[in-house]
């Protein structure tokens, strides 16, 4: 990635929405004067904020692109790869703006990728699964079973599906697509993993403060829905013919059970009544597994196609970001 007279171009991204009581003590902290193999700079997407957010960024020397509306944090992410890509940088760091982690640990994150050893790196809060301290436990409880849900539908353990901080190499910022505007740790795991990149797991330290209302997880409930569907929508796009299987699977145990109960009942009676709705349901769910089963083979079919067209895509970036 670099060589002996050249450094490792360095972007810290930070989302911010309404950010001015942390944004200038966080940029403060990123050890961007530091003299070593890297030269850091730093990125802060404004989202929509109606408060001093940008003028302090601005002020504390980072380069700011706004939104002028509240996008959500998929979409300051998508503005942040168009950006590092756009500047040449090698390697792209996400951190949150409200001094939730430690800058110092950004070089335990770079070093993985820089070495070769993986292709993109995520912070792990969870050090020997002990929750963190002032961590929710309901919060704790949802992030344990999101890592769950995310490592069976990628076949590999995710130690922490939902952390913000991160690292990625240029390379996996060329090959990312994303479609999610309310969040995207989860999706971008799920992509880059799906596309058979190295991913390593950083142990990393945190601070929850007590008065902190999270703008992204501040509903548990809603967050849960929301990062549920992103991942549901993976599986389907990255594992369709298994993901159709399971619904047809269900509808068939359906056809069976129902199927199964009137058929007894003929076979001892002579008649079907008065189950006859009974079987016209059976009939309904046998039909429901045909459709579902076809579905998921049309789209395996489609997957290939969307395979083929990112692979497209991929060159086409190369080429118009000068790769």
């Amino acid at each position: 990635m670099t060589t002996n007279d050249q450094k490792t171009k360095v972007l810290i991204y930070l989302p911010a929405l309404n950010e001015e009581e942390n944004i200038g003590k966080v940029i403060g902290s990123i050890p961007t004067k530091t003299e070593s193999k890297y030269q850091l700079s730093i990125l802060v997407v404004d989202d929509g904020s109606n408060d001093k957010t940008k003028e302090i960024a601005l002020k504390k020397g980072a380069s700011v692109v706004s939104h002028p509306v509240n996008r959500g944090l998929g979409s300051c992410f998508r503005t942040a790869i168009d950006y590092a890509l756009s500047n040449s940088k090698d390697v792209m760091v996400s951190i949150d703006a409200d001094g939730q982690f430690n800058t110092d640990e950004i070089f335990s994150l770079i070093e993985p990728i820089v070495t070769g050893d993986a292709d993109f790196a995520t912070g792990c809060r969870f050090h020997e699964n002990e929750k963190p301290e002032a961590m929710p436990s309901l919060k704790y409880w949802g992030n344990k079973r999101v890592n769950s849900i995310v490592s069976w539908v990628v076949g590999q353990e995710i130690k922490d599906a939902s952390c913000g901080f991160r690292a990625y190499s240029r390379e996996s910022l060329l090959r990312l697509n994303l479609i999610g505007e309310f969040t995207y740790t989860h999706e971008t795991l799920i992509d880059l993993l799906f596309k058979n990149f190295r991913l390593a797991q950083v142990p990393i330290s945190v601070e929850y403060f007590p008065d902190r209302v999270s703008r992204i997880a501040h509903d548990v409930w809603n967050y849960a829905k929301q990062s549920l569907l992103i991942i549901i929508r993976s599986l389907r796009d990255y594992r369709p013919l298994f993901f159709f299987a399971i619904i047809a699977s269900f509808f068939l145990a359906i056809s069976i059970l129902l199927g199964s109960f009137v058929a007894a009942h003929w076979f001892y009676t002579g008649q079907i009544s008065p189950y006859k709705s009974i079987g016209i349901l059976s009939l309904g769910a046998l039909f429901a597994t045909l459709g579902f089963g076809l579905t998921g083979l049309v789209s395996d079919m489609f997957s290939r196609v969307r395979i083929s067209q990112e692979r497209q895509l991929f060159l086409l970036r190369k080429i118009y970001y000068n790769d």
